[in-house]
């Protein structure tokens, strides 16, 4: 994009491939005329220019500029982050998507910024838990639908993967995944939460799953998971309704695990997941990736049980469970405290 008074010069390398990536053109018609891609942020970073457009604030971190910071070996956790990691309780971390200004919408730097997060936490051998959340008091307005306009179908298709990159991170967490819904959750985010364990809701919050009326089949997953925790009869129901489904009706589906006042929601949801952390971790992985995966024959499900049970049997947890068993105390399953900010 060319700058007030700038000659028109040609796409850099960086600009090329990012558009060729999200399959779209150099103008993508429908985008705001001020709206940095990927790669024109990225280049103007990596080329010693501002990658600020008018109107959004200084600091505040476009995809273009998590990429070259990634790049460049700097952390994206940084004043303008559109994704933001901290520690509430020990052994508990804790992810919120940071775009209020657009009701936490998922974009491609949201994406991005929660995989390198996850992929960061998996070799932390203080996490024991997640919390999963947004800031400003909602936690997703879903997936970014600006930017899913204009692109081709290879566009479409990389945009997916990178989708199911982070799915897949999620899901294969052995940790317990706590989401806060608070005020809205909608399509994406939804599908995220359901990847997870549970689901703290707030009494005046709301789900919604907008999916067919944009034309779009429901994705992240959500015809695996979401009949998995509500039923098939009731999760056809709720894709192809067009209301919210409010809290209420979210906790008799099974849908939310706990409703809560709204203003206890985040706080609720730290609560549980530290209660969470404090299970013996191998055993709460081995029943949370069988529960998650189950056997296609009793005969499979005793060869898992053998191999996951024979490893609890001869690890530290089953000696402190029934040291603890002896003593008539609480086990405590959890190593020194870490010290987290």
């Amino acid at each position: 994009m060319s700058a007030p008074g700038r000659p028109k010069r040609e796409p850099s390398l960086g600009e090329a491939a990012a558009k060729r990536l999200e399959g779209r053109s150099s103008a993508a018609p429908g985008r705001p005329k001020h709206e940095s891609s990927l790669g024109e942020a990225a280049a103007k970073r990596l080329e010693g220019r501002s990658s600020a457009a008018p109107g959004r604030p200084k600091h505040e971190s476009s995809l273009g500029e998590a990429a070259a910071k990634r790049l460049e070996g700097r952390p994206v956790n940084m004043a303008g982050a559109v994704v933001l990691l901290d520690w509430p309780a020990p052994y508990v971390a804790r992810l919120r998507i940071n775009r209020p200004d657009k009701r936490n919408a998922i974009d491609y730097a949201v994406r991005q910024g929660l995989i390198d997060y996850l992929t960061q936490l998996q070799g932390d051998s203080g996490f024991r838990a997640l919390v999963l959340g947004g800031v400003g008091g909602i936690f997703s307005a879903g997936g970014d639908i600006p930017s899913m306009v204009g692109l081709d179908p290879a566009g479409a298709r990389t945009r997916m993967r990178h989708a199911h990159e982070l799915c897949r991170l999620v899901a294969q967490l052995r940790v317990p995944v706590v989401s806060a819904f608070e005020s809205a959750s909608t399509g994406a985010a939804v599908g995220l939460a359901l990847l997870g364990d549970e689901i703290i809701m707030g009494r005046g919050a709301r789900v919604l799953f907008p999916f067919l009326r944009l034309g779009l089949a429901p994705d992240w997953g959500q015809l695996l998971s979401l009949p998995r925790r509500v039923g098939l009869p009731a999760a056809r129901r709720l894709l192809t309704r067009d209301g919210p489904v409010l809290a209420a009706e979210a906790e008799q589906l099974g849908l939310a695990d706990q409703v809560c006042d709204d203003d206890a929601v985040m706080t609720t949801a730290i609560e549980r997941a530290e209660v969470l952390a404090a299970l013996p971790a191998l055993a709460y992985g081995q029943m949370k990736q069988r529960l998650n995966h189950p056997s296609a024959t009793l005969a499979e499900e005793f060869d898992r049980e053998e191999d996951d049970q024979a490893a609890c049997l001869c690890g530290p947890d089953f000696r402190e469970g029934y040291q603890a068993f002896r003593e008539k105390r609480q086990p405590v399953f959890l190593p020194g405290r870490p010290a987290r900010t």
